[in-house]
């Protein structure tokens, strides 16, 4: 079959320590902070948490605690605030956190005529911005329940996170046309093995202890990723 009438396939791709070096709830907070939306103790507490994220991989209990925050915080603003400070904080703090070498693969996939998709817990006005600047087909993120476009701190369907996430890509896989066995995924995090299973081509990135142990047993690609691509990666930029 020919690339150019070759069935529908989608690369999913998770963002937080695999697209992203670290958590970009955190970096949101800083934006935030600098905003006097929050305060300093909570910059602090994301700080610590998201120091822990980078050492040991996501915490079920801090993200809990990070996303009720979260949802406090947004109480009484529209979404075009939160695509306003989404779009300040992607430019100035998140893309040149990204890792290269995932992007790359990104925009292999995209080049291969596939669709590439963010699959994230974090808010889908976020992702939807992280996409846009990386010229992505989409994304599925957390969506936050708005009247009138004003946000009442309330989830519409749940976190974007674990069985969720395999759900989203199940869903948009139908709406794609794509048979999941010929997709991608991507992601650090073994509470993401839902989304990896489904696919039949799963990857792992920087993987957590638990992700390791079952992507070994089950042979999958493995992508080790050292902050000085980023480094690198940033310092030929400044250069053009």
């Amino acid at each position: 079959m020919s690339e150019a009438t070759a069935a529908p396939a989608i690369a999913f791709f998770d963002v937080d320590n695999t697209l992203l070096r670290g958590a970009s709830l955190y970096h949101l907070s800083v934006g935030a902070w600098r905003r006097r939306l929050i305060t300093g103790r909570d910059v602090a507490s994301f700080a610590w948490k998201q120091a822990r994220f980078l050492m040991v991989g996501e915490n079920g209990v801090h993200l809990a605690s990070i996303r009720e925050r979260a949802l406090e915080v947004v109480v009484g603003y529209t979404r075009a605030d939160l695509v306003a400070l989404s779009t300040e904080i992607v430019d100035a703090r998140l893309l040149q956190r990204l890792w290269p070498e995932t992007v790359a693969v990104a925009r292999a996939h995209l080049k291969a005529g596939r669709e590439v998709w963010l699959v994230s817990a974090t808010a889908q006005e976020v992702a939807d911005v992280i996409a846009e600047r990386l010229g992505l087909t989409g994304a599925l993120g957390t969506r936050l329940e708005a009247v009138d476009g004003v946000f009442t701190g309330r989830l519409m369907d749940g976190v974007c996170h674990g069985a969720q996430k395999a759900r989203a890509a199940t869903i948009q896989a139908a709406i794609s046309g794509a048979d999941l066995a010929g997709c991608w995924a991507y992601s650090d995090s073994h509470n993401d093995i839902p989304l990896l299973d489904l696919v039949g081509n799963p990857v792992v990135v920087n993987p957590d202890a638990t992700l390791r142990r079952y992507a070994a047993a089950r042979h999958w690609p493995v992508m080790i990723l050292k902050r000085r691509s980023i480094t690198a990666a940033t310092r030929a930029s400044k250069k053009r």
